[in-house]
């Protein structure tokens, strides 16, 4: 294999370990659902528990405003996280790696669950929250970029999309444990559910994380990073410094497609749900988790067909009409909500999530990993998630509960919110190689040949 980025040939990709192919994906999948576990068992108690738990002192818009605030601050350490485990992927392996962040983001999780609140050690309660969700998010920095690298390199390139995919069901089986879990707790009074009952969902993210770790234990290092080690690639070709020169342009490209999907994902099973507390019909009604869970499963199958499809279409056609579909349908579908309809609250997040997002995350599992060389793929991927985790996800639902509090709960305002993502994402399809079907052992990133 050249490893001159100027070279005209196209390394072959090692030959498919079908047996070890089924522990990628058992293994990335078992990550991701107890990520999206996390995510969604931290958003959602954001959204309608954190606030008077731990930020009491604040009334009920500012205690909404810090407890987004805390959601945001995991986002922000994401890209620290993917930067060091991402360059430690890329040089010492990806299988080791996957073990440490499971283990600190699931440690996290759990220890959130014993923390004491306001009333029990005052402000103290919200520091350690903070601290907490901060490992979190140092451990979810490089966990999903991992599953991703991982499985497209296990993965047939003719199929990629296809398997790249399947682990993202991971994703959904977390959210329907999440959201789930939250829906039936809901039933529960409210002073047993802001007593003890609320900590529940964090102590069981316990048993993900033994299974994760044992399943990872057992299975081989990736077959195109031991390609990269019997090349004997010199240290300074896979520095930390190298990657962030020569991927520069990939990792924007790669923010730019991660707008969208990242920034949705969030107004729909965040933002939505503290927006559907502001309307006097569904007071009560637990609307917001019960969509969560309709849209997961529809996510389930949509996650995996686009992924399919973007092997026969071309990873960049699909994600560019996922994109355009979800700037099409924002400010109809939020306009919608607003009309005391809960079926149509149901609808707008199924067809949000399950299509909208699903479109841009499918072709998106195997496209960010071939978008990069093999040299530094761990930490390009990770860079273009974390990254854009931050400037989109992280901050939409902080951005957006000031934007309602400004604006008196305007539903226009999430709609042009998740518009202006959307068109971002469109914009970006347009620069973006096609990288369907590349080897993943060639050195150069996507482009350069």
């Amino acid at each position: 294999m050249s490893s001159s980025t100027n070279s005209t040939t196209v390394p072959e990709s090692p030959k498919v370990d079908p047996e070890q192919l089924k522990r990628a994906v058992l293994a990335s999948s078992v990550g991701s659902a107890l990520e999206y576990y996390d995510f969604y068992i931290y958003g959602l108690a954001t959204a309608l528990i954190f606030g008077p738990l731990f930020f009491q002192p604040l009334g009920p818009a500012g205690g909404m405003i810090a407890s987004f605030g805390t959601y945001a601050v995991g986002f922000a350490a994401r890209p620290i996280g993917g930067l060091v485990f991402g360059h430690l992927g890329d040089k010492l392996g990806r299988k080791m790696i996957l073990i440490i962040t499971i283990a600190l983001m699931g440690g996290s999780s759990f220890l959130i669950g014993l923390l004491p609140t306001y009333e029990t050690a005052g402000m103290l309660g919200a520091i350690l929250l903070v601290t907490l969700r901060i490992f979190q998010g140092l451990g979810a920095g490089a966990e999903q970029a991992g599953a991703t690298v991982l499985i497209s390199e296990f993965a047939p390139p003719k199929r990629r999309g296809f398997f790249a995919a399947l682990p993202f069901v991971g994703i959904q089986v977390g959210t329907l444990l999440g959201a789930g879990t939250f829906a039936l707790l809901a039933l529960a009074h409210q002073d047993v559910l802001h007593t003890w009952l609320w900590r529940l969902p964090f102590l069981l993210g316990a048993v993900l994380i033994l299974v994760a770790v044992w399943i990872r234990a057992k299975l081989k290092e990736s077959p195109t990073f031991e390609v990269l080690e019997q090349e004997g690639i010199e240290p300074e070709k896979i520095s930390l410094g190298e990657a962030l020169r020569t991927s520069r342009k990939n990792i924007l490209i790669g923010i730019g497609l991660r707008m969208a999907e990242n920034g949705n994902s969030s107004i729909y099973s965040a933002l939505l749900l503290a927006f559907i507390g502001t309307i006097a019909v569904y007071k009560g009604a637990n609307i917001g988790p019960v969509g969560a869970v309709v849209a997961a499963v529809v996510s389930i199958f949509t996650v995996v067909a686009f992924g399919a499809l973007s092997d026969r279409l071309g990873r960049v056609k699909v994600y560019r009409y996922a994109a355009l579909f979800q700037a099409i349908i924002a400010l109809p579908g939020f306009y919608l909500i607003t009309l005391g309809n809960p079926w149509l609250v149901i609808l707008v997040m199924a067809v949000g999530i399950g299509i909208g997002v699903q479109g841009m995350l499918g072709p998106q599992c195997s496209m960010l990993p071939e978008l990069f060389g093999n040299a530094h793929r761990y930490t390009g991927v990770a860079m273009s998630r974390e990254i854009s985790a931050v400037l989109a996800g992280g901050i939409a639902p902080m951005l957006g509960a000031v934007f309602l509090a400004a604006t008196n709960n305007a539903w226009w305002t999430i709609g042009t919110y998740s518009l202006v993502l959307s068109l971002i994402t469109f914009a970006t399809t347009f620069v973006t190689p096609e990288t369907r079907g590349r080897s993943l052992v060639d050195l150069a990133d996507a482009g350069e040949r």
